[in-house]
C-alpha cells in the first residue's frame, strides 16, 4: 500500500504559522524564539507568511484545512490585522473546513490580554496560554514576566472571549513537593475548562538552565520524585475528569487539541515562518521541510524565493515509519500495527511486542491497536526505541 493510500487526500490537514518573537528569552527555553529590543517589521513579516503560504500552496495543490496554529516564540504580540492577514491568505489558498480549529499560543499578560477580542474577531477559536507556574517565586524563576494573578485574570478574560483555551504548567521545579504541586494542580484545574498542558521541567543543553544545573546552582528533583510527581499528574486529572490523551496533554474527551492529533497521528501538515517545520504529501512520497531559523535569514530568503527553506528532504518509508511510532506511541490511543506496515512494508516484531507486552509496558487492544500502557509512559523513549530497532 502506497503512503498515498496510507495519508489520503481526506485525512486532516494542518497549518503552523511561527511568530518568532519574544519579550525575553525564557531560561529554559531551547525553542526557536528571539528578542528585537529595536522593534520588528510586523508587516514586511506579514508579507514573507503570505508568500511562503502562497509559494507552499502552488507545491502541494489543494488541500482542506482542519486546524491552524500560531505558535512561537510568542503570537499574542502580533497586531490583530496581521493574525487576520494569515488567515485570510491561508483561506485564498486552501479550503479552509467549516469547523476549522485556530489556536493562537498567548503570555498572560494584562497587555496581551487586552488582544484577546481582537483575535476572536480575526478568527482565532482556541486560545493556548502560557501559565506555566501559579506561584510568583517560581515564575520569577523561571524568568517570566507575569504574575500568578495576572495569568489568573488572562484565563478569566480567556474564558469570556473563547468557546476554548488551555493553559499550560510546568511541574518538577526546583523544591518542588508532591503536597505543593498537588494545591497547585487543584487550583489549576478549577480554573481550566477542557484542557491542560503539563510538561515536567527538562534541562535543555544550550539553555541558561543548563549551564546552572551543570554547575549545580539548579536542583531539580531526583528521578524518583518527578516519577511521584508524574504519577499525582495522571491520579488527580484523571479523578476530576480530565485523562491524559498524550503523555502530556490532559482533557475532557472531546476537547483534545485537535493540530497537535495532526502531529502526533502522522497527518499532513505545512510549516509557515522562521524555523518552522513540515511533514508534506507530494505525488505518493513524504517530505520533511524546515525554514531558516533566523528571523532575518527566514525574509531575506522568503523575499527572493517564496520560501525560507532550509530542509527539504523525501522521506524513506523507515523513517516516515519511525516517525509514526515515536509520535503516535504518545497518544493514550496508541497506534494501528497495520499503518505501521503500510507505511514501512515490514510487521512490527511481534517477539519485541511480546517481550514489552510481557514486563507490561505495551498493551494490544480489543481493536488491535497497540497503546503504552499507565505504567510504560515513563519509560516511553525506551519502549519506541525497542520496537523500531
Amino acid at each position: 500500500m502506497s503512503l498515498t493510500t496510507q495519508i489520503p487526500s481526506v485525512a486532516p490537514f494542518a497549518v503552523y504559522v511561527h511568530w518568532p518573537f519574544c519579550l525575553s528569552k525564557c531560561p529554559y527555553c531551547d525553542f526557536n524564539s528571539h528578542v528585537r529590543h529595536g522593534g520588528v517589521d510586523e508587516a514586511r513579516f506579514v508579507r514573507a507568511f503570505e508568500s511562503e503560504i502562497a509559494a507552499t500552496k502552488a507545491r502541494i495543490g489543494d488541500r482542506t484545512v482542519s486546524t491552524i496554529f500560531f505558535g512561537g516564540g510568542t503570537p499574542s504580540l502580533m497586531k490583530a490585522e496581521s493574525v487576520q492577514a494569515i488567515l485570510d491568505s491561508i483561506a485564498k489558498h486552501w479550503t479552509v473546513a467549516p469547523d476549522v480549529e485556530v489556536t493562537l499560543e498567548a503570555n498572560p499578560t494584562s497587555v496581551e490580554a487586552t488582544r484577546f477580542r481582537g483575535y476572536r474577531l480575526a478568527g482565532v477559536n482556541r486560545v493556548s496560554l502560557g501559565v506555566q507556574a501559579l506561584d510568583d517565586q517560581s515564575l520569577k524563576e523561571l524568568g517570566r514576566l507575569h504574575s500568578a494573578q495576572e495569568a489568573l485574570d488572562a484565563v478569566a478574560i480567556a474564558r469570556t472571549i473563547f468557546d476554548r483555551y488551555s493553559f499550560d504548567l510546568i511541574y518538577a521545579r526546583p523544591r518542588q513537593t508532591l503536597d505543593a504541586w498537588h494545591t497547585e494542580l487543584k487550583r489549576a484545574i478549577s480554573e481550566a475548562a477542557e484542557h491542560l498542558s503539563l510538561y515536567q521541567l527538562t534541562i535543555e543543553p544550550g539553555t541558561p538552565f543548563f549551564g546552572l544545573h551543570k554547575a549545580g546552582k539548579l536542583i531539580t528533583p531526583d528521578e524518583d520524585l518527578g516519577r511521584d510527581l508524574y504519577d499525582l499528574t495522571q491520579q488527580v486529572c484523571g479523578d476530576a475528569g480530565l485523562p491524559a490523551y498524550e503523555i502530556s496533554n490532559h482533557a475532557r474527551p472531546g476537547a483534545e487539541c485537535r493540530h497537535n492529533l495532526v502531529y502526533w497521528r502522522g497527518h499532513e501538515y505545512a510549516g509557515i515562518g522562521p524555523g518552522a517545520h513540515g511533514r508534506l504529501n507530494i505525488d505518493g512520497r513524504r517530505y520533511a521541510t524546515e525554514t531558516d531559523k533566523k528571523p532575518e535569514g527566514w525574509l531575506e530568503r522568503v523575499e527572493a524565493q517564496g520560501v525560507g527553506l532550509t530542509v527539504d528532504e523525501k522521506l524513506q518509508p523507515g523513517e516516515v515509519a519511525d516517525e509514526f511510532l515515536l509520535m503516535g506511541l504518545r497518544l493514550v490511543e496508541g497506534i494501528e500495527p497495520q499503518r505501521f506496515t503500510a507505511i514501512s512494508g515490514r510487521d512490527l516484531d511481534p517477539a519485541r511486542i511480546s517481550f514489552l507486552r510481557d514486563g507490561g509496558a505495551v498493551e494490544t487492544m480489543p481493536d488491535g491497536r497497540l497503546r503504552v500502557t499507565k505504567s510504560g509512559f515513563p519509560l516511553l523513549d525506551a519502549v519506541v526505541a525497542d520496537l523500531a530497532a
